[in-house]
């Protein structure tokens, strides 16, 4: 079984720069994407002309903003979305899909913000997501993928030294939130485990100053594997030759 997830930045921008093409090459059992910036029944049009696929999505009550979507070839069991907290919820950042070995949550974490203004928020955000998970771990294994908005250690962003506590996604309080997570749950972090001596691949860079070009990046977005799944994971890549948004996609292939 093979998993994608794209932070797409816009799914209508990123739709007119080839999304359609992006999907069919990676013929990805499952396709996640985050920030569709999007509300349910435009995300529906924008992807009208990919077949093959059941959409499920959950949209931001603010337009234009956040928002997560699955694309599956085989109709889950269940869809769901939220947590289940009023106030986390109007933001459309979860999408989960019950197949019959796993749960899949699809996320994007938010954002601490310029000056960050919304670390509080985030921290108990991050508490609140990882009971969440906890809850759907007691029936299946997980696996989440996403944008995270943390880089996890000092080898997941190019500059770790002047971002951090003082940038948005490297703050000691984002990177305790993602460790209790990994403990708590038993997760394991695929790309790193897989491939523990490699530091130069970023899933995410800024639009600013070039830094895509001169690979600037962070490691944002992950596919974390309960322990009890481990084993059958055969594949976990990061594709950044693939434009189309300001984060590239990633991949996981897992032998069911």
């Amino acid at each position: 079984m093979k998993l994608v997830s794209w932070n797409v930045n816009g799914i209508r921008a990123s739709v007119k720069k080839g999304f359609e093409d992006v999907v069919s090459s990676f013929n990805a059992d499952v396709f996640c994407i985050q920030e569709t910036k999007a509300q349910d029944d435009q995300v529906a049009e924008a992807l009208s002309g990919i077949e093959d696929y059941h959409l499920y999505t959950n949209s931001a009550d603010k337009k234009g903003y956040s928002g997560t979507g699955i694309l599956s070839k085989q109709d889950p069991i269940s869809f769901g979305s939220n947590m289940g907290i009023a106030d986390h919820d109007m933001e459309g950042r979860i999408s989960h899909a019950e197949y019959p070995d796993f749960y899949l949550v699809n996320v994007y974490v938010p954002n601490s913000g310029n000056g960050l203004k919304r670390l509080d928020y985030r921290s108990g955000w991050d508490t609140d997501f990882t009971e969440y998970l906890q809850n759907l771990s007691k029936k299946k294994p997980l696996i989440i993928t996403g944008d995270f908005n943390v880089a996890h250690t000092e080898n997941d962003l190019a500059n770790p030294k002047s971002n951090y506590n003082k940038t948005a996604g490297f703050t000691q309080v984002e990177i305790d939130g993602f460790d209790h997570m990994l403990k708590t749950l038993n997760l394991v972090d695929s790309f790193r485990a897989l491939h523990p001596d490699t530091f130069d691949k970023y899933t995410f860079w800024s639009m600013r100053g070039g830094a895509r070009s001169r690979n600037v990046g962070w490691r944002i977005d992950y596919f974390l594997v309960s322990e009890s799944l481990w084993s059958k994971v055969t594949s976990a890549e990061i594709h950044d030759q693939v434009m189309g948004s300001d984060h590239c996609p990633i991949s996981l292939e897992i032998a069911l």
